[in-house]
């Protein structure tokens, strides 16, 4: 089943899953159908989040604007360490141009 068949049966919108192995140098993997992601630094790994050993994954709904800019984010789940630092690389993210939309993303942290 393609993405646009696949979407309209499951009433999902756009989602984009960054997943991050945390360290000092993590990796980063994502996917994501449609708009072109230019610049995605991954979140920083929070001193304070690493003292606790927090872990586990941020949702964020994000709207993309026409320029590619990050319009506006929302913080749908996932411990407010871990979103704050998810946001502020989120400020850094620059898309390709195009229609503004929204879209979720996932931000899983796992210290390493």
């Amino acid at each position: 089943m393609d993405w646009p068949s696949a979407k309209k049966k499951c009433g999902m919108g756009l989602r984009l899953v960054v997943m991050l192995g945390i360290a000092s140098a993590g990796t980063m993997t994502f996917a994501q159908e449609g708009r072109k992601v230019l610049i995605h630094p991954q979140p920083l790994y929070p001193d304070l989040a690493k003292e606790m050993a927090l872990r586990g994954t941020v949702r964020i709904e994000v709207v993309i604007g026409t320029d590619g800019e990050i319009k506006s984010t929302k913080v749908l789940g996932g411990h407010p360490i871990l979103a704050q630092a998810a946001i502020d690389a989120l400020r850094k993210w620059k898309y390709a141009p195009g229609a503004e939309s929204t879209v979720t993303l996932e931000f899983t942290f796992k210290p390493q």
